[in-house]
């Protein structure tokens, strides 16, 4: 944060003070916590729910012809296959799922990671990659943060290499065919929408 945003927000006393913490749940996948917090006029309230999980990356993978790369896969959140972009969870070295990636002595590289997910979902690689932007995956109710990327020119390298959890089929699109998905609502993984939305303004 600059040195205007600090002073701006010094100013402004709208930070609220965490004075109480529940681990409801806490294991090596999730810290889901309840908490009080005391608003600046002084008032406490409660409960407010958060969770930490790990950091991850997007990647906006074209392959040499100009086609999108995407996966399809089941998202138990809203039980329905969905279509988006290669993605996943920032490796940790301290055997957790959740805490902040940008502590380099606890997880591996964020450029890293997302060269390793494209090629593990896809098995595709690229040697023409660009950082977009770093965000806040769920400012309201999470402490991770999504890194997204773009690689150009991806070539098949090898085959999928998946989880145990994961069940992907791997599908190409156009630039067309990825904004009407957007547009019927047939791409819904919100933090991939600005992705693309990003990757159509540079």
């Amino acid at each position: 944060m600059n040195s205007n945003a600090n002073d701006e927000q010094n100013t402004e006393n709208l930070t609220w003070e965490e004075i109480r913490t529940e681990h409801i749940v806490q294991d090596e996948w999730i810290d889901f916590r309840r908490s009080a917090y005391r608003f600046p006029d002084g008032s406490v309230y409660e409960p407010f729910y958060s969770y930490s999980r790990r950091d991850y990356v997007v990647i906006v993978a074209s392959d040499e012809e100009g086609k999108y790369l995407c996966v399809r896969q089941f998202r138990q959140g809203i039980k329905e296959v969905t279509t988006e972009f290669p993605a996943g969870g920032i490796e940790r070295t301290d055997g957790r799922e959740y805490g902040s990636g940008r502590d380099s002595s606890t997880s591996e590289d964020a450029l890293e990671a997302a060269r390793r997910e494209l090629l593990e979902e896809t098995g595709y690689v690229s040697d023409d990659w660009r950082h977009l932007l770093t965000v806040p995956s769920n400012a309201t109710i999470a402490d991770n943060y999504a890194y997204i990327f773009v690689a150009g020119n991806c070539r098949k390298s090898g085959e999928q290499n998946l989880d145990e959890t994961e069940f992907l089929n791997v599908r190409k699109y156009s630039a067309d065919e990825i904004e009407e998905m957007i547009h019927k609502g047939d791409f819904q993984q919100a933090i991939h929408i600005m992705a693309w939305l990003l990757t159509q303004r540079r």
